[in-house]
């Protein structure tokens, strides 16, 4: 036998893979009826603060009528306001944010709170406001081309919503419709529970955006029907000369707080 040294044994680490990192806070799973749970708690706050909701539901109507108002005398920028409505919807929300914050809380709300409802997170709801900003302007961009390629020339449409939807004009009505879905989409996927989250928590834009689209990235049907209802909602209040939107306006945005409780669980989880 040989007397030759056995070489030595090798001993092998199994490799063991680092956990991921997760993207943002952690959210709640949502079942799909959840957005009609949001509306019926949205119509429960609204009916504890009448009075406030009355006040910022009157200021989107206002608003709508100021933008019914310039058609008259410049239809593109009417659709160019159109699309600031529904971009600067959560910021305008805030003070109704602050409202069901505090009506959980079993705290009055009142005016002078819900006014200053930014001052939580001024600098990072600032940061948030200016994103979408950019994005308003881009949506804007995006319109005048599409006037620029559908018409030859500035069309006069008179002031009439008939004339612009007349069928010879179907083909800039597509193209509109194509390029306002791409950016509300997108204001969608990263505003639908951002402004919620700055208002509540100690936390940036940034991380408040992504959350956002986490939530619609993993739970894509509960949104598209939350997406849905809000869309149907505001179409529908718009129409009778935005009177609706006293009342649709201040409660979708209840309901967007509950939405955002619902999706980031109870105060105080991680």
């Amino acid at each position: 036998m040989s007397d030759a040294p056995e070489p030595p044994s090798q001993h092998y680490t199994p490799y063991v893979p680092e956990p991921a990192v997760e993207l943002g806070p952690p959210l709640q799973h949502l079942p799909l009826s959840a957005p009609l749970r949001w509306l019926r708690l949205g119509w429960a706050d609204l009916r504890r603060a009448p009075g406030i909701g009355t006040f910022f539901g009157t200021c989107f109507a206002l608003m709508g009528l100021a933008v019914l108002a310039v058609f008259r005398h410049a239809p593109i920028y009417t659709l160019v306001l159109c699309a600031g409505f529904l971009l600067l919807g959560p910021l305008l929300c805030l003070g109704l944010y602050q409202v069901s914050l505090r009506l959980e809380r079993q705290e009055r709300p009142s005016i002078e709170d819900s006014l200053g409802a930014w001052l939580a997170n001024v600098r990072q709801i600032a940061i948030f406001g200016f994103m979408l900003l950019i994005l308003e302007m881009l949506w804007g961009r995006a319109a005048l081309v599409v006037f620029a390629v559908s018409f030859d020339g500035m069309p006069d449409f008179a002031g009439s919503l008939r004339q612009l939807l007349n069928p010879h004009n179907l083909g800039f009505i597509v193209a509109y419709l194509a390029v306002a879905a791409v950016f509300a989409g997108l204001i969608f996927a990263i505003s639908v529970i951002a402004m919620p989250l700055l208002l509540d928590r100690d936390t940036d834009a940034v991380t408040a955006a992504l959350a956002s689209l986490k939530l619609c990235l993993t739970q894509p049907l509960v949104m598209l029907f939350w997406g849905l209802l809000v869309t149907v909602l505001i179409v529908g209040a718009m129409l009778p000369y935005f009177v609706g939107l006293v009342v649709v306006g201040p409660w979708l945005g209840h309901a967007s707080w509950h939405a955002y409780r619902a999706a980031m669980g109870p105060p105080g989880a991680c």
